[in-house]
């Protein structure tokens, strides 16, 4: 009896592989005949080296990862020639519009990045990220500051000297600078040439000791550094200052309140919903905020 049940499972088991593969094979050709934009939008979910790698998949795949809309490059447990040759690769290849761009690395890429910026640059990215820790700070080339479709821009170990030609960033919405060089005139101007500026962290600079701050819509400021600041930001919500310059034992900080220095750093305080602050203008704001204002709070 189950001799004879055979040839007709047998005859199930052919037809459910021959289902099988059929179905395989729809769902290759589906994936094979995507658009190149959503292709590379699958694409930007893996890490460049593994992308590019899928140009070996298929004819239809070889130029997928060339629009790839986000681009992360970390060099790792990469050989610096290896990495170099990479990034060289997907600047020149991309086809398609870069909308963000993330490269970090422990090791030094001094010659390379003036040549990497300027590739970067005729991509028009909105978002820039750039953490290259090695060796002396990246001095920023001036093509980086003419993209004029930047919203988000993240800067570290690098200097920051503005070309005479800057005319802004004028959807720039993020401005992140950490352990960078510049002057007092260039980062004001570098704030005050993005109106659409909301949110600006600067820490841990150097050649910056008066620092104005001219940002109509700043709803967030994060400062560390040995700086005064002149702030005007009538729509400031949130601003953490840390300042690390010592305060003489005898100074009087009720005196120090009355100086227009402490004005000019609170600014108005109408609208701030939260305002942290430490070091020596922990000791004189206390004091201005509760004569000025009323504020009670605790310096500690």
């Amino acid at each position: 009896m189950l001799g004879q049940l055979n040839p007709d499972s047998e005859a199930m088991s052919t037809c459910k592989k021959a289902r099988a593969e059929s179905t395989s094979v729809v769902s290759s050709d589906r994936l094979s005949s995507l658009p190149p934009e959503i292709k590379g939008d699958i694409l930007s979910r893996l890490n460049v080296e593994e992308a590019v790698r899928t140009s070996t998949l298929s004819s239809t795949w070889r130029d997928a990862w060339t629009n790839m809309p986000k681009i992360f490059l970390r060099d790792g447990n990469f050989a610096r020639t290896k990495f170099v040759t990479l990034v060289d690769m997907v600047l020149s290849l991309h086809k398609g519009t870069v909308e963000k761009f993330d490269i970090s690395g422990s090791k030094p890429y001094h010659d390379e990045f003036g040549r990497w910026m300027l590739m970067l640059s005729r991509r028009s990215p909105r978002s820039i990220i750039i953490e290259l820790k090695s060796g002396p700070g990246y001095r920023i080339p001036s093509c980086l500051f003419s993209i004029g479709d930047l919203e988000n821009l993240h800067l570290q170990n690098c200097i920051i000297s503005l070309p005479r030609v800057f005319q802004g960033f004028k959807r720039l919405t993020r401005l992140r600078l950490n352990n960078f060089s510049s002057t007092d005139m260039d980062i004001q101007n570098l704030v005050s040439f993005c109106p659409a500026l909301r949110s600006l962290r600067l820490t841990y600079f150097e050649g910056i000791n008066h620092l104005t701050v001219q940002a109509p819509k700043l709803k967030l400021l994060y400062v560390i550094g040995d700086v005064e600041i002149n702030l005007d930001a009538p729509n400031l919500e949130v601003a953490l200052l840390m300042h690390h310059k010592a305060i003489a034992p005898h100074s009087d900080p009720i005196a120090l309140h009355k100086e227009s220095y402490v004005k000019q750093l609170l600014g108005s305080l109408s609208d701030i919903k939260s305002f942290a602050i430490s070091g020596f203008l922990l000791r004189v704001s206390y004091y201005y905020l509760q004569h000025y204002y009323g504020l009670l709070f605790s310096p500690d």
